[in-house]
């Protein structure tokens, strides 16, 4: 149970269905069983140990459990390969497995395909590898759907208890009715719409959604950057204006250090790679992509106009999760930021009030590290802002005067008012130099 399928059964048990939870690691099966989450999300916690104390939610290594349950949600990840296709390993080994379990059950079972996978994956690999190890075929007594998740690390069970669609993709009637009852009785009143497909388009929905978000941010980092360069322009305006159109909206719209995480890099590399499998060079998306990686660079370069060099300076970063309220470091802007500054001779000491875990296992001692904020300021020459978490925004123009060496500010996620801030050596994603009004 990873990320999306511990945040599913944890909903699924908070609303009375009883959920058998597996996961081959006995480690995170035992915290799970004392009503603790091996990952960080808000309101998790608190749901597991619900969960678990009125004994909905059993958590376990034993994939024989599967037997005497109606429906099973494969949630295994799907890793990217070098040449960003995804690794299939996990979801034929999950199907090998739950198959032996299901080969001598009698009755209906459902199985749904919650992992992000490329179209024709369910429809094939699955149904494939399912059909040799159960020994029947997917219709009357095996039921088979795509059924994609769109929960955001941060929001996720508000995502998942009130989610704004539910895609189901199926090729029979009776396995998509099967998962529409089970959500109707999840979701009772509230009941979200509900689009039937085929399990292609609802594989392609997903990849769809997260290559949309990922181009709307680098179009607009895109817009910061040109924003940068004009006098008395800033791109939280342009943002602001341009998200009023209806046909554009705002969500998305916020410049900074580039895209994180595990979905929007991983996704757009594997449609990248199956749209050339398939005869297709979707050019957008690896602009997209390209832009991302740009985009901490810029970060890295504003640091540097700042100090002129950064060889043998001490630059603060605070934030190393990709985004707030998660403790992720999946592909995060920070990663590509630090790398750069040590490229550059920059000594760098972070804080992170969640991530610095997750990160001393991929940087070790390769940077330092710092208890809260004002330590990592401490006598620093430089200071980069890479995630926006509320303690940070909460940081005033003195407590950067007071703690660093010298106060010259990086604000990467526009987290500060750039006129309070004015009085430091302060640059912005997207903000225009300064310019003086006339009558």
């Amino acid at each position: 149970m990873g990320y999306v399928g511990l945040c599913t059964a944890a909903t699924f048990a908070s609303r009375s269905i009883r959920t058998v939870g597996i996961d081959i690691d006995e480690a995170r099966v035992g915290q799970i069983r004392r009503g603790k989450a091996p990952l960080h999300e808000p309101q998790l916690d608190t749901l597991l140990k619900q969960a678990v104390k009125s004994k909905r939610l059993e958590a376990t290594s034993d994939i024989s459990r599967a037997f005497g349950t109606d429906t099973t949600f494969l949630t295994v990840g799907t890793p990217s390969q070098q040449d960003g296709s995804i690794d299939l390993s996990y979801v034929k080994n999950a199907c090998e497995d739950l198959g032996n379990v299901l080969r001598e059950k009698r009755g209906y079972h459902l199985v749904v395909v919650k992992s992000t996978v490329v179209p024709g994956t369910t429809n094939g690999t699955v149904k494939r590898f399912l059909e040799q190890s159960v020994g029947k075929k997917v219709g009357s007594e095996l039921g088979l759907c795509a059924n994609p998740e769109f929960l955001k690390e941060g929001t996720a069970i508000n995502d998942a208890l009130h989610p704004d669609k539910i895609i189901i993709g199926s090729n029979d009637k009776k396995s998509a009715n099967r998962l529409k009852r089970l959500y109707r009785k999840f979701y009772g009143p509230r009941f979200p719409r509900v689009i039937l497909t085929s399990p292609e388009s609802a594989e392609l929905v997903k990849y769809a959604s997260n290559a949309f978000l990922a181009t709307k941010v680098s179009f607009i980092n895109t817009v910061a950057n040109i924003a940068q360069q004009i006098p008395g322009v800033d791109v939280g305006t342009i943002a602001e204006a341009i998200g009023l159109d209806p046909r554009i909206g705002g969500l998305f719209l916020k410049a900074g250090p580039g895209y994180g995480g595990s979905c929007f890099h991983k996704d757009l590399q594997a449609l990248i790679n199956y749209s050339k499998n398939n005869g297709y060079d979707s050019t957008l998306f690896r602009a997209t992509e390209e832009t991302n990686e740009q985009q901490s660079n810029k970060v890295v370069d504003m640091a540097e106009a700042l100090l002129g060099s950064l060889s043998g300076k001490r630059v603060a970063v605070l934030g190393l999760a990709f985004k707030k309220d998660t403790d992720d470091i999946r592909e995060a802007s920070s990663l590509r930021v630090i790398i750069q500054l040590k490229k550059k001779g920059a000594h760098v000491i972070a804080y992170d009030p969640m991530a610095i875990p997750n990160t001393k296992k991929q940087l070790a001692d390769q940077i330092g590290y710092a208890d809260n904020p004002y330590s990592a300021l401490k006598g620093a020459d430089c200071a980069i802002i890479l995630t926006e978490w509320d303690e940070f925004v909460k940081l005033k123009p003195k407590d950067f005067q007071a703690c660093m060496k010298t106060p010259n500010v990086v604000d990467a996620r526009r987290i500060f008012d750039p006129e309070e801030f004015s009085q430091l050596n302060y640059v912005a994603i997207g903000l225009g130099a300064r310019r003086s009004l006339r009558d």
